[in-house]
């Protein structure tokens, strides 16, 4: 490998609809939260089920898709990059997050329907039209 780069990708169900916020500066973003879950056998035999919930953002296209498509419940293939935030909260102490920033969502639901078009969605991908030309 000549380099290697920051990628992610989940699989997971949405546990809240989008939140879509429109910024001062004319951009829009999305997060959502997904459930990834891991299931594994015990030494005694036993089946148990790690959830993992992960923060998702996706801007402008990606967020447009996900305001227009998703809701609470949906399963999804998230593909993008980790990144670490920071800010500083009310009583001024500094905090540290980590999320994905998706760079591509593609739903996995059998099937969906698009009530405002009619159209069946079963499996829009998302992608982000600002991404840096990876295919993913």
């Amino acid at each position: 490998m000549s380099s290697l780069r920051n990628s992610v990708q989940l699989i997971g169900h949405l546990g809240a609809d989008p939140e879509i916020k429109n910024l001062e500066s004319g951009a829009k973003v999305g997060r959502i939260r997904i459930a990834t879950t891991d299931r594994y056998k015990t030494a005694s035999g036993e089946w148990k089920d790690d959830t993992q919930w992960h923060n998702v953002s996706g801007w402008a296209g990606v967020a447009e898709q996900m305001e227009k498509y998703l809701k609470k419940g949906s399963h999804v293939v998230i593909q993008g990059k980790l990144v670490h935030n920071e800010y500083v909260d009310a009583q001024g102490v500094k905090k540290y997050f980590t999320e994905v920033k998706a760079n591509t969502i593609m739903m996995l639901d059998k099937r969906q329907h698009d009530e405002a078009n009619g159209q069946d969605i079963g499996a829009v991908a998302m992608n982000d039209s600002e991404s840096d030309g990876l295919p993913f």
